[in-house]
């Protein structure tokens, strides 16, 4: 049988003192380098000193590419606002009886005047001042109640006025023939481009002579052409220039709508 020897174990890895048992001179002599040069350390005065500095202060004179474009944004929107103020603008419309208007159209088929009759239309226009032909009215009176006590109807109109190459107005709202209605401004084009407000209709003579006094905003000033003179005192006797009436050079505007 053989004979057995004891084992003795032989540790490969001779541990040497804890590192922490020497002192730091020989730890850091021991490691290879310097701890202090490795990981500065920060002065309690370095830290007071970030405390204590002060906060920059904004300087308005700084360009930034926010601030600019902000601005430009400002500048842009307030440019594109539609003014506000009201300009006010006259207007005769008479029926000449050369235009075969009204026409009427008897849709409810009864003897007198009811709900759904329609009458469409269009008459000369002449500034405030009876001076200057400006052109048509066009458009269409739907009936909405017969109102004998008042020998008269209410309708609902919808209609434009024509200003030739200076463009049109469009309207819509009440319209009694026997007493001042006021209607909305709903558009138009031309120098009238975003126009809005409204207008009064005083009836002088019904269905041949209208007055009109609109109060619009939204647009620019209006061409002198279109405003005129003050305006002719509103009465049934009212008539245009004869100028105006013979659609004479001086007397209309420019490819004034007929």
């Amino acid at each position: 049988m053989a004979s057995t020897t004891p084992l003795k174990t032989t540790s490969l890895l001779r541990i040497s003192s804890p590192i922490s048992c020497r002192s730091p001179s020989e730890t850091q002599t021991q490691l290879g380098f310097n701890l202090s040069n490795s990981f500065p350390t920060l002065k309690l005065s370095s830290i007071s000193t970030l405390q204590k500095s002060p906060t920059p202060q904004n300087n308005t004179n700084n360009f930034t590419p926010k601030a600019f474009f902000f601005q430009k944004k400002k500048n842009l929107a307030e440019s594109s606002k539609p003014p506000t103020k009201v300009q006010e603008l006259h207007v005769y419309e008479i029926n000449e009886r050369d235009r075969g208007s009204p026409a009427v159209l008897k849709l409810s088929q009864k003897p007198v005047n009811s709900l759904g009759d329609l009458v469409p239309f269009t008459n000369k226009i002449y500034s405030g001042d009876l001076e200057r032909r400006l052109g048509i009215t066009s458009g269409i009176c739907v009936l909405i109640r017969h109102v004998p006590e008042k020998k008269g109807d209410r309708y609902e109109a919808i209609f434009s006025f024509y200003f030739g190459e200076y463009g049109h107005l469009s309207v819509q709202g009440p319209y009694l023939t026997y007493d001042d209605t006021y209607l909305a401004v709903t558009g138009g084009s031309g120098v009238f481009e975003g126009a809005y407000g409204q207008v009064k209709l005083r009836q002088l003579v019904f269905p041949f002579k209208i007055f009109y006094t609109f109060y619009l905003k939204g647009i620019r000033d209006l061409p002198p052409e279109l405003v005129g003179k003050s305006p002719v005192a509103p009465a049934p006797d009212v008539e245009p220039s004869p100028a105006a009436k013979a659609g004479e050079a001086h007397a209309i505007i420019p490819n004034f709508t007929n």
